[in-house]
């Protein structure tokens, strides 16, 4: 009976840690997976011609200084949800200037 109740209790500490820990994960992989699709829609934009390589050559200079930032960020071993806000912050301007440049109608 004891063996049963450690083999549940263990069950139910490992529940409640497994969801947390990857929560955490999550966001740093979360802020990659934002940087891999916002690069992979530049990516399309030139393929397609939607961005002219001046457009182009902008968004990928603001998306190397975010990377810069999160690098920056991360280098004390301590990544704050505060950082972590600011890049997101970030990540969104970059993304509604991707889209501002692929939608713009200039000829190209």
């Amino acid at each position: 009976m004891k063996a049963v109740a450690r083999i549940l209790s263990g069950a139910v500490l490992c529940a409640a840690i497994v969801p947390v820990a990857s929560m955490a994960a999550g966001n740093h992989s979360g802020i990659n997976q934002r940087e891999h699709n916002q690069q992979a829609r530049i990516n399309q934009g030139v393929r397609s011609g939607e961005l002219t390589r001046h457009e182009a050559t902008n968004l990928e200079q603001k998306e190397a200084k975010i990377k810069v930032n999160e690098r920056y960020d991360k280098m004390n071993g301590k990544f704050t949800p505060a950082e972590r806000a600011h890049l997101q912050k970030e990540l969104n301007g970059a993304s509604r200037d991707i889209y501002r440049d692929k939608h713009n109608n200039s000829v190209h």
